[in-house]
């Protein structure tokens, strides 16, 4: 029997991460178990398993892993991961923050010009062999606020700004960036709610984010301005939006993500006009799985070497 390190990898997709582990020149180094998503480590898997990527795990599971030493997420928010309440406190999570990176911009810039280009009116419209001459807002000129500039925002940033918006946002430190008009902290949020046309949520679940767009902040917002959520369905309370919708305090919104998904057919989200309802697009592309193992395999070596890991969660900020 191999005495080289365990790997489970625990997805319905493994090849991507067993092609990975290949190319880097660690297959030699460690002994790779592949279980379908569905299914529960067996109690070998659970003895000597070292190190695992996964989306998530029953409460009860990683006390049975005496020998787990390291997990790799497959998602960059790590909120159920960090609500367990036998997460072993000295296992290492890492999360797959910034793999996000190719697909969630253009996808929100997809939001910005559905908002502002008559398209999806066109194509009703042709539906009933109907000509309806229609015009288009620019975003040229336009201030997008962004609220989270991390790998994905700051991405967004520079793509907004070649499109000539002005773009600002909060950071925690609130240090500068390139091409941004200005970044501010999270405590100065109101004065980029205030002077935004479209309001990007980035931020992570957090304790401290739940609810963070509510009646006080979204009446903070221009009444023509819209809200976009690619966040966390947790940074909003949605009461408080349908209300803000309904009444014009704001213009509307698009959201990609829930609190529960996929998001109930009752919802009143679904029926609120100015309210665009996404299922979960943002992330998600064809090739995502080959991103995510080049962070996985590149932990992988650092694993095995002892060295730092990349996009280790800080359990106490909550990611």
């Amino acid at each position: 029997m191999s005495n080289s390190p365990r790997v489970l990898l625990w997805t319905d997709t493994p090849g991507p991460y067993i092609d990975a582990i290949a190319a880097a020149g660690l297959a030699e180094r460690v002994t790779v178990a592949v279980l379908a998503r569905k299914d529960a480590p067996t109690p070998a898997q659970c003895a000597d398993t070292e190190a695992m990527l996964g989306w998530g795990a029953p409460p009860g599971l990683l006390p049975q892993m005496p020998k787990l030493r390291w997990v790799q997420a497959l998602t960059a928010g790590v909120e159920g991961w960090l609500a367990l309440p036998d997460l072993p406190p000295q296992l290492t999570l890492t999360c797959a923050r910034g793999t996000h990176r190719e697909s969630m911009p253009e996808n929100i810039l997809g939001a910005l010009f559905h908002l502002t280009k008559p398209y999806a009116a066109a194509v009703e419209d042709q539906k009933h062999h109907k000509w309806t001459r229609r015009v288009a807002t620019p975003l040229n000129g336009k201030t997008l606020g962004i609220l989270g500039l991390g790998a994905v925002g700051q991405e967004v940033a520079r793509l907004a700004t070649a499109l000539r918006m002005r773009v600002i946002g909060t950071k925690r430190d609130g240090a500068a960036l390139p091409g941004l008009a200005e970044v501010l902290p999270p405590e100065r949020t109101n004065e980029v709610l205030a002077q935004s046309d479209f309001v990007l949520l980035l931020l992570p679940a957090t304790p401290a984010t739940d609810n963070f767009i509510n009646t006080e902040r979204l009446g903070q917002m221009k009444p023509t301005a819209w809200l976009l959520n690619f966040g966390r369905g947790h940074l909003i309370a949605d009461a408080d939006l349908i209300e803000a919708v309904r009444s014009k305090r704001i213009a509307g919104a698009v959201l990609d993500v829930f609190r529960q998904e996929p998001l109930p057919a009752e919802h009143p989200f679904w029926g609120t006009e100015g309210i665009v309802v996404l299922p979960h697009i943002g992330g998600g592309h064809p090739q995502r799985d080959r991103v995510v193992a080049r962070l996985f395999v590149e932990n992988l070596g650092r694993f095995l070497d002892g060295q730092p890991m990349k996009e280790v969660v800080d359990r106490a900020a909550g990611y």
